[in-house]
């Protein structure tokens, strides 16, 4: 059978990829300073977590919604004797934000927390444009009044091009910093593609429907991504933190995306079993908000040559911070109402290359005469 799912050595199926890191950056980056991070709680978070306490801030300050994730780190870190100060909030609570600034001031802030998981974001579009929009909206504008010096944001490739609404929440949220971004405080994205072994990843996923002795679930033979690992998520985050820019969309040097049907069938080998006959795979068609391909880079952006660390920068369309101001105070008035509808409508507005799925125009009212989303 498989090894345990949080220790499966998923380089055995991308292979040898090189990127750098840079320990003494990163501690010279970290040493002596206070360091905020939201999502502290999640997989990619927690890991970030370890990784700064051991480069001895003087605070640590992790902030997350779920108290069990929460919990969990504070323990961890608690049992490696790494001081650190856990928060049980809201990134969209603002008054919390303004809380944490006035009594730690920290300088740097990395943002992990999302809502992620793309149909459960379909079910819940109001949700996901609150934490994911509106939550990082409250929080940029948080570091940005109290001149904390950096922010950077983990974002994903189901942001390009959109068709979902946890892709089109999270290209919101990248509009939001890069209409924020100062030179008295840089806020930088880093954009990636699906993390092997992250909470609700489709790695794990299959690696317990193999315990279990399947059906492994794929969506559709030719279904393809962008996969790295936790530990390439740490040093692609990291190098985009330090590096010396001016903030901005950069993106990985991750290869062509791989088939998921490759990954399941790598899976199943590993456990010893024959795909197909010892254990059988299930096609279940694509889900709402499912596209059969990921981009790094949109038909509307470019990405320069030059690389730095493993990350190029994209050159991306931007909203001035007069249309992010009248887009933000839409979006929350829209939230108040609850009004689906108009909630599609004005997220077609402020990113055109959204294209909402079936499923969720199904589901929801129609769009407003003479409004269409192309």
């Amino acid at each position: 059978m498989p090894r345990k799912t949080d220790n499966y050595d998923w380089e055995t199926f991308l292979g040898p990829r090189h990127i750098e890191s840079n320990a003494k950056t990163l501690q010279e980056a970290h040493e002596g300073k206070t360091i905020l991070l939201t999502g502290a709680g999640g997989s990619i978070g927690s890991a970030l977590a370890m990784r700064i306490a051991a480069s001895h801030p003087q605070a640590l300050l992790l902030l997350d919604s779920c108290e069990q994730n929460l919990y969990q780190i504070h323990s961890e870190l608690d049992r490696c004797g790494a001081t650190h100060v856990p928060i049980l909030g809201d990134i969209a609570d603002r008054p919390l934000l303004d809380s944490i600034f006035a009594r730690y001031s920290p300088e740097v802030v990395y943002h992990a927390a999302a809502h992620k998981h793309v149909p459960l974001m379909e079910a819940n579009p109001l949700a996901a444009i609150r934490n994911n929009a509106l939550g990082t909206y409250a929080l940029a504008k948080a570091v940005a009044d109290h001149g904390a010096k950096n922010l950077l944001m983990i974002s994903t490739d189901k942001a390009v091009d959109p068709h979902s609404v946890m892709g089109v929440s999270k290209r919101v949220a990248e509009l939001v910093l890069m209409a924020l971004s100062s030179e008295k405080t840089r806020m930088t994205i880093v954009r990636l593609g699906n993390v092997l072994g992250s909470q609700g990843s489709v790695g794990l996923l299959f690696l317990q429907q193999i315990s279990r002795g399947g059906p492994v679930t794929v969506t559709h033979p030719e279904v393809r991504r962008f996969f790295l690992t936790l530990q390439e998520t740490e040093e692609l985050v990291f190098t985009a933190a330090t590096m010396d820019s001016s903030g901005g969309i950069w993106v990985p040097e991750l290869g062509p995306p791989r088939k998921v049907l490759e990954l399941a069938e790598h899976l199943i080998r590993s456990a010893g079993l024959t795909p197909g006959d010892g254990m059988p795979i299930s096609f279940i068609g694509l889900r709402a908000g499912d596209k059969m391909g990921e981009q790094l880079v949109s038909t509307r952006e470019s990405r320069e040559a030059a690389c730095m660390g493993g990350l190029h920068r994209v050159t991306s369309p931007q909203l001035s911070l007069s249309e992010l101001e009248a887009a933000v105070a839409e979006l929350t008035e829209i939230l108040r109402h609850r009004d689906l509808a108009s909630l599609i409508s004005a997220l077609c507005r402020i990113v055109p290359e959204y294209q909402p799925s079936a499923g969720l125009l199904d589901v929801h009212l129609p769009l407003p005469e003479g409004e269409e989303c192309h």
